[in-house]
C-alpha cells in the first residue's frame, strides 16, 4: 500500500514551531506528541526562522519576494514584445517609397 503524503496547514506548522520555542521541551517529544516526524519539525523551524511570517505560503502560492520576481519577469516579457513590434514598425515605415 502506498503511503499518502500528509499535508499540514500553515497555522499548524507555525503553532508547532512556537511550541518548540516556548515550551522548553525536546523537539522530538513535541514531534511525537503531534504525530509528525522530527525531521519535518526541524525543517519547519528552520524555514520559520528564515522567513518569519512569510513562511509556509501554501500550495500554489509564492513567497512575496518570489511573487514579485515572477511579476517583474512577466512585465519584462511584455515590454520586450512591445519593443520588437516597434522595431518592425520603424523598419516598415523607414523603407524608401516607390
Amino acid at each position: 500500500m502506498a503511503d499518502k503524503k500528509r499535508s499540514y496547514t500553515r497555522e499548524f506548522k507555525i503553532e508547532a514551531v512556537r511550541l518548540v520555542e516556548t515550551s522548553g521541551r525536546k523537539q522530538c517529544e513535541i514531534a511525537d506528541e503531534l504525530g509528525i516526524p522530527p525531521s519535518c519539525l526541524s525543517m519547519w523551524k528552520k524555514e520559520y526562522a528564515n522567513d518569519g511570517e512569510g513562511a509556509f505560503p501554501g500550495q500554489g502560492h509564492l513567497k512575496p519576494q518570489k511573487e514579485r520576481i515572477r511579476q517583474l519577469e512577466r512585465e519584462n516579457k511584455v515590454l520586450r514584445q512591445e519593443r520588437d513590434i516597434l522595431k518592425k514598425v520603424v523598419a516598415i515605415f523607414s523603407r524608401p517609397s516607390k
